[in-house]
């Protein structure tokens, strides 16, 4: 009922899914060798911008029996990626009482014969502890990339947001992983012009964009959530100065994560083959798919043009890099057929929707561009 006020419109609701996990749903599928794992919904935190917790309540966590089994079925199918979801992911854990549950989790994935790539989405900073980042360094199928949402630069904005972290710890993360897995890619979300934000504060922002060396960014436009604390707040922030910020935001966020992708120009990648990643693929006659480390890399398929399907796997050299994406134009080093690939080639590639437990869609809305590429 309170999501149907909310949204101004009629709701179904699954319920079987209001009371337990429900076991035998189909799993989201993007394609034969990608899939989507809910380990939890709903949230415990009350940040003042968001209307999830009063939509979805407290969180809700499965059993990791059942997330492994779902994974092992998916790789049965051929798939290589998993992406495990939570509104926090890395809290998962907090109903049955284990603190470590997420890094076992992570852990109990490498075991899983065929399982190639390991990502999850979104961690708060507030529950992100050691265990975590050692499970990320020392799993080997777990990916080197980590999307941890920033929102703002600026400690007075971040309290006004309820967000229960400071920049300082923000960073110290950060720092941690680096140090733990030196090519860790980072990325973020920024919300710029939430109410009471002062000059001071987006700048900020921008000082911390540029020391904390993101590898992407979803920039957004703060805007009221009817339902949220945030949407009754007084100083809420005039549009055309929200907007100059926003452009501001964008292009510092730019140049941070060109300077980043260079470093990448003539290191050797390995790219899952993706389909319609590259919007110039057919005119350009290149390939496109993701680095472990969430970058989209376009690359020439070379002598293998013809041979390269979706879910294969080839290593390629970077010969350029834009703030967005990488470039290899030169003759792949390697290219491997899997079992994704052979589904592919088969016709057999489902796009399910499946039941989503009440997730928000991962990524931009349609109507928002990342300023730099993830996942």
């Amino acid at each position: 009922l309170e999501r149907a006020r909310h949204n101004a419109e009629a709701q179904v609701e699954i319920l079987e899914s209001l009371e337990v996990f429900p076991s035998t749903l189909p799993t989201r599928r993007e394609s034969t060798y990608s899939g989507w794992v809910s380990i939890s919904v709903g949230c415990n935190n009350t940040c003042t911008f968001c209307i999830v917790p009063a939509l979805r309540g407290k969180e809700r966590d499965r059993r990791p029996g059942d997330i492994l089994a779902e994974i092992r079925a998916l790789v049965a199918e051929g798939v290589l990626e998993v992406t495990l979801l939570g509104q926090n992911v890395n809290s998962y854990g907090v109903e049955f009482g284990d603190r470590y549950a997420f890094s076992k989790l992570l852990r109990a994935c490498g075991e899983i014969e065929g399982l190639e790539r390991v990502r999850f989405t979104s961690p708060h900073p507030r529950d992100f502890t050691d265990d975590v980042i050692a499970a990320m360094a020392e799993t080997p199928n777990v990916c080197h990339s980590l999307h941890m949402p920033l929102q703002s630069g600026s400690d007075a904005v971040l309290r006004a947001m309820r967000r229960s972290y400071r920049v300082e710890r923000y960073l110290d993360i950060l720092n941690k992983v680096r140090a733990a897995m030196p090519d860790a890619a980072i990325t973020t979300d920024i919300i710029v012009g939430f109410p009471g934000e002062t000059d001071e504060d987006f700048e900020r922002t921008l000082e911390v964009v540029r020391e904390a060396r993101f590898a992407a960014a979803f920039t957004f436009q703060y805007s009221k959530r009817p339902g949220t604390p945030a949407a009754e707040m007084p100083n809420q922030v005039p549009k055309e100065v929200v907007q100059e910020r926003y452009d501001r935001l964008v292009a510092t966020v730019e140049e941070v994560t060109w300077a980043e992708n260079k470093k990448l120009v003539g290191e050797t990648v390995e790219v899952l083959v993706a389909v319609g990643e590259g919007r110039k693929d057919q005119r350009t006659g290149r390939m496109s798919g993701r680095a472990r480390d969430g970058r989209l890399v376009h690359f020439n398929p070379g002598s293998y043009a013809g041979q390269i399907r979706p879910g294969d796997i080839v290593h390629t050299t970077i010969t350029y890099a834009a703030p967005h994406h990488l470039n290899a134009d030169g003759e792949p080093v390697a290219h491997r057929r899997t079992r994704a690939g052979d589904v592919y080639e088969a016709g057999r590639a489902p796009r399910t929707s499946g039941v989503m437990l009440g997730m928000p869609t991962v990524g931009a809305p349609a109507s928002s561009t990342p300023t730099g590429s993830r996942r």
